[in-house]
């Protein structure tokens, strides 16, 4: 059966929305623009196989669909900015199978005027169309929020801003298939300006969380129960939690030499986040030094290594910086996670805990990095010689708390 859809990108933007698809019985194809980060568990990926999803390696597979969706993954680069490379791959890929009539979305992390600036004439030159002529172009930010049980494709609005008006009208003929809501926007530059303030919003409020968190140590103030009560408040205030560090494919854009001029703002909250593995390691040293230990030669366990609770996805996690600079204290490491087999810093492997109360018992110092939902941390609190929380999800006295 010949596919309606093309997702280009099986990673974490892809793979969602090809399940969506699936889902609503759109005969879809995934086509890998590289080494992928996403995961499936075997369950998943069987219910998208009877669904009729296909993996594509064929790229004349490409020239057959309606709706052509490019959600290759944009890391930071050497320079700081957005690596577009696998967007331009999968562009140019594309192009030479792009037929008219065609729907063309990017969903890709991407700054404002890259669908019109970058996209475009990479498919125009590569096609011989033209945007807003011969096919639909659109831009709509991915709106993910892996491992969710509340917030799904089909529950969470899609923002679409086409190249012309019937660019945003075909393309949210497509998302309207997928999802309860679909929001206009007045253009592409609009969309994608869209997915920079959603991921900035994110990145700035950790951060003041997590200056909060360094400033209640200092003061002797619990701020997790600061927040607890902050939180009940029903107007003008949004609960977000300290942590060792931010993870995850989402970005901050600060847009230094993109705009003209930066944001200043998301520059600032970009050090306070990336300073928070340090903290948490100083912190870590800070408690053994006050029951007598070192941290040279002192054995510490590392509970959860993922970026995000119960997933097995590993992007930009805080936990490979916090081994790293224990490491180079001289503390000796190891780490448990239901989700990661096997686990390496600097190349050399990290040995895995089996036992997890076993290991708590005979570390130094625990520090609980990710907080699965597998973990019993009363039973990890009695067990454990210290505990380090960096998640505030010990009961209170329970253990260290970050």
């Amino acid at each position: 059966m010949p596919a309606d859809l093309a997702v280009m990108g099986l990673g974490p933007y892809g793979l969602p929305l090809a399940q969506a698809a699936v889902a609503a019985g759109i005969p879809t194809i995934g086509y890998a623009t590289g080494p992928e980060a996403g995961s499936l568990s075997p369950a998943e990926l069987r219910r998208m196989l009877s669904g009729g999803f296909r993996a594509a390696k064929d790229p004349a597979e490409l020239g057959r669909v309606r709706t052509a969706v490019i959600c290759a993954p944009t890391p930071r680069g050497a320079d700081g900015g957005l690596d577009l490379s696998r967007v331009e791959a999968a562009a140019r890929t594309l192009a030479e199978r792009l037929r008219p009539h065609t729907t063309v979305i990017l969903e890709s992390p991407v700054h404002p005027g890259t669908t019109e600036d970058f996209l475009r004439p990479l498919l125009e030159k590569g096609s011989g169309l033209r945007a807003g002529r011969d096919f639909h172009l659109a831009y709509s930010p991915s709106r993910v929020d892996p491992g969710s049980r509340d917030f799904t494709p089909a529950n969470t609005p899609k923002v679409i801003g086409g190249l012309t008006p019937a660019c945003t009208e075909s393309a949210a003929a497509f998302y309207g298939r997928l999802t309860d809501k679909v929001v206009r926007a007045r253009g592409p530059r609009e969309a994608e300006t869209v997915q920079l303030l959603e991921t900035n919003f994110r990145h700035v409020n950790i951060a003041l969380v997590n200056e909060m968190a360094v400033l209640c140590h200092d003061l002797g103030v619990d701020l997790w129960d600061v927040i607890r009560c902050a939180e009940t408040k029903p107007f003008g205030f949004q609960a977000f939690r300290p942590g060792p560090g931010i993870g995850g494919h989402g970005v901050a854009q600060d847009l230094s030499g993109v705009a003209g001029r930066g944001l200043r703002m998301v520059e600032l909250a970009q050090q306070v986040n990336n300073r928070m593995p340090g903290y948490v390691v100083q912190r870590a040293a800070a408690l053994l030094n006050e029951h007598g230990k070192s941290a040279r030669g002192a054995r510490v366990l590392l509970l959860g290594v993922t970026y995000k609770a119960d997933l097995a996805d590993q992007q930009a996690t805080p936990a490979r910086e916090i081994a790293i600079r224990l490491m180079e204290l001289g503390a000796s490491i190891s780490y448990h996670d239901p989700h990661i087999a096997s686990w390496n810093v600097l190349d050399r492997p990290v040995p895995r805990a089996d036992s997890l109360y076993e290991a708590a018992a005979d570390a130094d110092l625990t520090i609980l990095v990710q907080q699965h939902r597998t973990y019993d941390l009363q039973g990890l609190s009695v067990k454990a010689q210290l505990l380090l929380d960096t998640r505030g999800a010990t009961p209170t006295g329970a253990a260290h708390r970050l």
